[in-house]
């Protein structure tokens, strides 16, 4: 007879919402920010578990191309640098992470058309413009 006390069976092993959704984050610890900061009065578990998977996904996906750019630097160890770069460049991460600052990341090189050396009509073009701003 098996009642709501017996021990059904020893040899069960408890398994958690997070290793049953094969995850890597922390179920529990996203939950209690939720909880802590008030976003929500009630959140559900499907919602919680839907979280935490795209939060994963968002930081595999970073971490993939901040790898890249780690070893395109010929680097073993990835940076804030890295990480700005592997956002910037990536069309996606970068609409989604615009406006965000990462200290330590420095700035993306990029040197306008009109400065650049080897055509005359450039330097031309920027002579000019150069010349209309100061009429101006």
């Amino acid at each position: 007879m098996a009642g709501k006390g017996k021990n059904l069976g020893s040899n069960v092993k408890r398994r958690s919402c997070r290793s049953k959704a094969g995850l890597q984050f922390p179920l529990a610890r996203i939950s209690r920010f939720l909880k802590v900061g008030n976003y929500a009065k009630r959140v559900g578990a499907e919602a919680l578990v839907f979280l935490v998977v795209l939060l994963e996904y968002l930081a595999t996906e970073v971490l993939e191309f901040a790898g890249i750019a780690a070893r395109n630097d010929k680097k073993t160890r990835i940076t804030p640098r890295h990480i700005k770069l592997a956002i910037r460049f990536d069309k996606e991460l970068y609409q989604f992470l615009r406006d965000v600052t990462i200290p330590n990341g420095g700035v993306i090189p990029k040197i306008h058309n009109i400065l650049l050396p080897n055509n005359k009509s450039n330097t031309l073009k920027a002579v000019v413009v150069a010349a209309q701003e100061e009429e101006d």
